[in-house]
């Protein structure tokens, strides 16, 4: 039971009351006194008539004006009102005491440990927080808030740790531990954009393979040559091209990219190159081209294979000489912009068909990346997913959902055509139609991938050696080019060259159609 009693501040009003429940052997369980001139009371359930005998005496107190029951104290609402907002929050949020021990833990920390909040209470915060020691950082009660990279979980975070320092019964500042709130984006600290690898370390990545493909691409970042990178879609080309134009000199100039395969022949001049006044009606005074409004910065081309032969030809002219023409006029316009370029798969696939300018490719190709698909990364997949997760989570401000065990092995072993897009947009999908928080397979929903028929299945009584042979290999090229969609590619995996393999595919029409010349 509890009372609210409303009255005027007076000298040894508590020690009446408290007085008056002693005379009725009532057992007081908590008190609390509010500045605004209240008192709570928090007391066992009383008979009815104990409790019809216990109001009078508490009202006739002197300067007492009012005393009713009260569903809840004060400090019951603020805890109460302090575990909703940490259960809502997306964030990792722990509070450690003096010593790194942890006294609370949001729903959010504890499903990226994979452990119940039990189970975390009175545990050292640093053997769950790697990458940075918060129990050294509270050894030195600090006075400041700090902000420092850690790793929860599978996923990197940026952990704002606030020190808390109450006043004790002497009036002297007592130093009682932290609250560390883990952040996707980094708070307070410069932004991970300034220079080096700092631009590379946002992107999650346990493959070696993958690991020095960014250190190659961390060397490339500052040289002020062409750089081409290619691979399938949906592995982050866009994401590598946009770090290295941070990690280089040119990051404070601006970035910008150009799909080339989605610009029709007469639009894309234009926007690449501009045009003079008075051409078209919509902008008579003219209009600056991408190369010029990047002038000092990055171009991006993407999908560079779909771009026309005739904007092959003025893009080539613009790299030998370092300018263009605008559509309509005669002078030359100067620019200093880095191109980067990416290409779905190999572009020497459409050089090959004799779709793409060779002299062109080669002027492109100083510097190359090549991109491995996700499903040549079965290591980063969980990784990428439980990242991506908690991203969702906080888009549409959920508490973070997990995945059963089931789940992450049906992520692991699909064979993700369209890439990391493929993976991230599948989970944003699956958290927005989640009604726990604990994801199932039936929860995912992927296309099927084709069934693929019995390489095997050969008449052998009416074909000859050749014939089979011929019938196996085509059914092996059939299986493996969904997921090596390049010659390079998949002469690699077989140890043939790429011309061979290319041959080959034209042979059993598998693919695209690669015209001969």
């Amino acid at each position: 039971m509890r009372l609210e009693i409303t009255c005027e501040d007076r000298l040894g009003l508590c020690q009446e009351i408290l007085a008056i429940l002693r005379e009725n052997e009532i057992d007081l369980r908590g008190i609390e006194v509010d500045p605004v001139g209240k008192i709570y009371l928090n007391f066992p359930a009383l008979e009815f008539a104990d409790f019809q005998e216990l109001m009078p005496k508490i009202r006739r107190i002197p300067n007492v004006e009012d005393v009713k029951t009260t569903p809840y104290m004060p400090s019951e609402r603020e805890h109460y009102e302090f575990n909703m907002l940490l259960s809502t929050l997306p964030n990792p949020v722990i509070s450690v005491d003096a010593k790194g021990h942890i006294d609370v833990i949001n729903s959010a920390g504890a499903a990226l440990l994979n452990q119940d909040k039990s189970e975390l209470k009175g545990a050292w915060v640093d053997d769950w927080l790697g990458g940075y020691s918060v129990v050294r950082w509270l050894e030195k009660k600090p006075q400041e808030a700090t902000t420092a990279q850690v790793k929860c979980g599978r996923s990197a975070y940026y952990a704002n740790i606030l020190p808390i320092w109450l006043t004790d019964e002497d009036g002297e500042p007592s130093f009682a531990g932290a609250v560390i709130h883990c952040q996707s984006e980094p708070v307070g600290i410069p932004s991970l954009s300034a220079q080096g690898s700092a631009a590379f370390s946002h992107i999650l990545t346990q493959h070696s393979g993958f690991r020095r493909i960014l250190k190659d691409a961390e060397r490339m970042a500052g040289l002020e040559v062409p750089l081409l990178i290619e691979g399938e879609t949906g592995v982050g080309k866009e994401l590598i091209a946009r770090a290295c134009h941070k990690a280089g000199s040119r990051s404070e100039a601006a970035f910008l990219a150009v799909n080339c395969g989605a610009l029709p022949d007469n639009v894309a001049e234009s926007e690449l190159f501009g045009y003079g006044a008075g051409i078209f009606n919509n902008h008579p005074e003219g209009k600056k081209g991408i190369f010029e409004q990047a002038d000092g910065g990055t171009v991006l081309l993407d999908s560079v294979g779909d771009m026309s032969p005739e904007l092959q030809a003025k893009l080539l002219r613009f790299i030998q000489h370092g300018s263009f023409r605008r559509i309509g006029e005669e002078a030359e316009v100067s620019v200093d912009v880095r191109i980067i370029c990416s290409a779905r798969g190999s572009l020497m696939d459409p050089v090959e068909s004799g779709d793409f300018r060779e002299d062109l490719y080669y002027r492109l190709n100083v510097l190359s990346l090549n991109l491995p698909p996700l499903r040549e990364r079965k290591g980063d997949v969980l990784l990428l997913a439980e990242h991506f997760l908690q991203q969702s989570c906080q888009r549409l401000g959920r508490p973070l959902v997990r995945m059963s065990s089931a789940c992450q092995n049906y992520l692991t072993q699909y064979n993700w055509p369209g890439n990391i897009r493929q993976l991230e947009n599948t989970l944003f999908r699956s958290v927005s139609l989640a009604d726990g928080e604990l994801l199932e397979p039936q929860d995912i929903h992927l296309p099927e991938l084709p069934p693929i028929s019995d390489s095997l299945d050969i008449d052998l009584d009416e074909a000859s050696l050749e014939e089979a042979v011929k019938s196996f290999e085509a059914s092996m090229l059939r299986r493996l080019y969904p997921s090596y969609p390049s010659t390079r590619q998949l002469a690699r995996k077989l140890g043939l060259s790429h011309t061979a393999i290319a041959n080959k595919l034209r042979e059993y029409g598998i693919g695209k159609q690669r015209r001969r010349d």
